[in-house]
């Protein structure tokens, strides 16, 4: 409770003694004198307000609505789990490089939430069908991987899929059929596949899998070229000594490891979305979408390490 000792109450009394007095020529002068302030001072707004300019309801152009950039959109697909300083440089530099090439983006980051083993793929296949209708372009894209040289291409794929990382450009992958660190497809062309097969748990294989998916399409696959900065065009930041990846090969998985997977993709994918969330990451924005997998053990007993 307020004292009633405080000025907003004895400003108060103050007045009703004011308004309770004698009626004098003094008191009259004065709230005459008043309401005529008001009545200018309305009557300037009035006036100002006649002269503003009329609304406009189309908003202002912003950057990104600038027909410069394109009519496409690329969906940043990073397949993540537990590797936060990465991402902490991955999302504000991913953002503003394609600012400065004027791709349109968002960048999504699949989290793997459940207790199997990393599977790249699946998170993949995840974030192509979670990117939503505004995007028609992915980009399959290493957490760990970052383009240094400003002339590489991310832009729609449209004569086929285009691979960014190339084997005469990665600092670490340089055979030739090589196609994992940065690929972009569009949408159809990641249909046309059925996506990336669920069967890989652990580390590695997947792409050359995929490799002989876009051969069985019929896709033709596009490299960069006229690039001269040759094993310095990209910074690998993953530290093999401080956190070694998952390379264990379990009971069939040798075997089945180096095998096409005919049926296997989008069609056989099961997960679920635990929470979807947008968030800042030094400022850039990005959609975390935690996800669980689900593993059919009979078929791929190997999601599990023994």
């Amino acid at each position: 409770m307020y004292s009633s000792k405080r000025k907003p109450v004895l400003y108060f009394k103050e007045e009703r003694r004011f308004l309770s007095g004698r009626c004098t020529i003094y008191k009259l002068f004065i709230v005459c004198t008043v309401l005529l302030l008001v009545s200018l001072f309305w009557l300037q707004l009035s006036c100002s307000g006649d002269a503003a300019p009329p609304r406009q309801d189309r908003p202002q152009l912003l950057p990104l609505d600038d027909p410069s950039w394109g009519p496409h959109k690329l969906a940043v697909i990073v397949p993540f789990r537990e590797r936060f300083e990465e991402l902490l440089v991955f999302v504000p530099f991913m953002h503003n490089f394609l600012n400065k090439k004027k791709i349109r983006h968002k960048i999504l980051v699949v989290n793997q939430v459940d207790h199997y083993r990393f599977n790249r793929a699946s998170l993949i296949n995840v974030g192509h069908l979670e990117s939503g209708n505004d995007t028609d372009y992915l980009a399959m894209h290493d957490v760990d991987l970052l383009p240094l040289n400003e002339a590489l291409d991310y832009g729609f794929p449209g004569d086929g899929p285009f691979h960014v990382a190339s084997p005469d450009l990665h600092p670490l992958y340089h055979y030739q059929t090589y196609v994992g660190g940065i690929l972009l497809l569009t949408k159809k062309h990641y249909d046309l596949c059925n996506g990336m097969s669920n069967r890989f748990w652990g580390w590695g294989r997947e792409d050359d899998e995929f490799y002989r998916r876009l051969k069985k399409a019929e896709l033709q696959l596009f490299r960069p070229s006229g690039i001269t900065t040759g094993y310095k065009t990209f910074l690998h930041i993953h530290d093999p000594a401080w956190r070694k990846r998952d390379q264990k090969r379990v009971a069939a998985q040798k075997q089945e490891q180096f095998k096409v997977d005919p049926e296997g993709g989008l069609s056989n994918l099961r997960y679920e979305v635990e929470a979807r969330q947008e968030v800042l990451v030094g400022g850039a924005p990005c959609t975390v979408i935690s996800t669980r997998l689900e593993c059919d053990q009979k078929r791929t007993p190997w999601c599990l390490l023994a």
